[in-house]
């Protein structure tokens, strides 16, 4: 072992590039792939994120509403589910004499695969009857998520009037207005819909519209099948039970297939990442198999129809390989400096871990036929890991970008500086992460034990390139602090352990890789002051030169990881460490109200009554939404 003690890192200076925009205050309705952002009172177009999307489109950037004669004052908005939201507002100014307010508006909006319904009412209580002249200006666009995710200026479109709304086309989609009633005139790139009607006491003026998409050559589409998971009933904790009320709904509404297909899988999270990805949809599957293996065997079976057949550089492709994402056409991420395929392949980890819950969807009682059905993709899978992701044969499972465009980290932390050295300087790679090492002992081992029961050759040999492994690992990978021995997050191209502690080592715990003992030193070091913040698992301990508690992955809070963590732990049977996080990150679900973020910040909560929003964090998120099972399993 190696005792650490490095020096800080030093500043940097600030950047003027574009900024993406902030996500942690906005009010999202969603049914994938629809999704609308908009300001906490219901409005469009105060913020750059907000409008109407169709994956990864923006088909509306604004929308402004007026009631002739009044100001519209918001008081309230509520959240019936992912996919309604009501906003109320007071209209004063047509009330009478008096301090109660005698008009409101109620703003209802619903989306749909293929949509959104909106509805304004105007209620009164005052005697007689009123007219009520309601406008509203919609601005419509054609601005793609990765341009308006760095912060580029919106594209407007150019609407065309029908003889009951309008019309425009957004890219490869196509839109449709309808809005009944209302007298409709086109303005450059707005659409203003105009309606009067009387209102009284007994009657309410209600006006409607309705915007319709359908989206060329897509890959991916929304699913309107009943949900295969019953949200689990009567839990002690009200808390926790709100959780998983809320988790089942964000889940339900983030449920996609292939474009013409039929098996589902979990979308990663709103707005960035509305598609299948590897990795993201695995987790979440994995989550939850306490309640549904149907979920984990249709994705299980959808990637497998993506698996690697050829070597390709630039997509990242290898032959058994599992599949990062997938989009109708190629990402442009950090102001283009890189530029990712539609079928980007750039994941080291998504192949081990498709194995992975394989298995476990076995053991939780996915059908034998189905899983016998996908054992030839297991085979290829296995066959990977050997002679693709052990890319230099020496054991472990490291990635190289061989593009030049790719993504440069293809483990779950990809960020750019994600794999740092304790004094912040960042590691060269091949990198060999950790948790992968875990991910492909387990893959291998349960790998085996598939084959054994089905009568397939090969089990032996793949326990015995586990057991190598696991040798390894304990002799390259294990390093010691001040507080205690812990595993190295990575080794660099030179082989040397990086010496940061991380919340990666939470990875490691059950999956079979580590000794009693050596679970149990994990165990403990993430419960310590400088991982545990609180509110959950922090990416990387207090103590190194790159910690900021709102950095992406160099010391916030993801919530996901933290269930990674509190599932291998109750798997190990460290209950007590498993219930310590379980109960931070329950903590933190209350004052999200429940719809937990993709992170938030690693501020400790000695400082703070809340956990602080990483304010450009998705939700819902589906691996977050999903971390609510591991914590119910593990308090239970």
């Amino acid at each position: 072992m190696t005792l650490v003690n490095p020096p800080a890192p030093a500043p940097t200076a600030p950047s003027s590039a574009p900024k993406q925009p902030l996500l942690h205050d906005a009010l999202v309705t969603l049914t994938a792939p629809t999704h609308v952002w908009a300001a906490p009172d219901g409005s469009i177009g105060s913020s750059p994120v907000q409008g109407y999307w169709t994956g990864d489109q923006r088909i509306v950037s604004a929308i402004r509403t007026t009631v002739a004669g009044t100001d519209v004052e918001h008081i309230a908005t509520a959240r019936r589910d992912g996919a309604h939201t009501r906003s109320t507002a007071l209209l004063r100014g047509l009330d009478a004499p008096g301090a109660d307010p005698d008009t409101r508006l109620d703003h209802d909006r619903s989306t749909r695969t293929d949509g959104i319904d909106e509805q304004y009412s105007v209620t009164t209580r005052q005697t007689g009857s009123a007219d009520v002249t309601l406008t509203i200006r919609i601005t419509t666009d054609a601005t793609g998520m990765d341009a308006i995710k760095s912060g580029a200026v919106p594209t407007g479109a150019q609407p065309d009037s029908t003889a009951t709304g309008a019309t425009w086309r957004s890219d490869l989609t196509t839109v449709t207005l309808t809005a009944p009633g209302a007298v409709i005139t086109i303005d450059a790139a707005d659409v203003v819909l105009t309606w009067t009607d009387t209102t009284t006491a007994g009657r309410p003026a209600v006006f409607r519209y309705t915007v319709t998409s359908v989206t060329d050559d897509t890959v991916v589409e929304g699913v309107t099948a009943a949900r295969p998971w019953t949200t689990p009933s009567g839990v002690a904790d009200h808390r926790l039970q709100a959780w998983l009320e809320q988790a089942s709904t964000d889940l339900d509404n983030l449920r996609m297939r292939l474009a013409g297909g039929q098996d589902e899988f979990l979308a990663a999270g709103a707005p960035w990442f509305f598609t299948l990805f590897g990795r993201d949809s695995i987790w979440a599957a994995r989550f939850l198999l306490p309640v549904t293996t149907e979920l984990a065997a249709s994705t299980l079976r959808v990637l497998a129809s993506l698996q690697g057949t050829k070597v390709n550089p630039v997509t990242a492709e290898q032959p058994g390989k599992i599949m990062h994402e997938i989009r109708s056409e190629s990402l442009a991420i950090d102001n283009d400096e890189l530029t990712l395929s539609p079928l980007y392949y750039g994941t080291i980890d998504a192949t081990p871990l498709w194995i992975c819950l394989l298995h476990d969807a076995w053991r939780a009682g996915m059908p034998e036929e189905e899983v016998r059905a996908l054992v030839p993709a297991l085979e290829r899978a296995l066959a990977w890991m050997r002679d693709y992701g052990d890319s230099d044969g020496d054991g472990f499972l490291e990635y190289v970008d061989e593009s030049g465009h790719g993504l440069a980290n293809q483990g779950w932390k990809d960020s750019g500086d994600s794999v740092q050295w304790h004094d912040g300087s960042l590691a060269d790679g091949p990198i060999a992460l950790c948790e992968v090492q875990a991910y492909a002992y387990e893959a291998a081992v349960h790998g085996a034990d598939i084959l054994d029961a089905l009568d397939r050759d090969g089990g032996d040999a793949w326990r015995g390139w586990a057991a190598t492994l696991q040798t390894k690992f304990r002799d390259q990978f294990w390093l010691a602090d001040s507080i205690s021995a812990y595993p190295a997050i990575a080794l660099d191209v030179h082989k040397r352990p990086v010496d940061t502690v991380t919340s990666n080592i939470g990875h490691l715990v059950g999956t079979g890789l580590l000794s009693a003992d050596e679970e149990r030193t994990i165990a403990d070091r993430l419960v310590a002051p400088d991982m545990t913040s609180g509110f959950g698992l922090r990416t990387l301990s207090t103590t190194a030169g790159g910690f900021w508690p709102l950095s992406y992955h160099g010391g916030s809070v993801w919530t996901h990881d933290t269930a990674i963590a509190i599932a291998g732990l109750t798997r190990a049977g460290l209950i007590d460490q498993a219930r310590t996080l379980a109960e931070g990150l329950l903590r933190a679900a209350v004052t999200f109200d429940y719809r937990m973020p993709e992170l938030h910040s690693g501020v400790d909560a000695t400082d703070v009554i809340a956990p602080v929003p990483y304010p450009a964090a998705c939700r819902p998120q589906a691996w977050s939404a999903a971390s609510a099972f591991p914590v119910w399993v593990a308090l239970r």
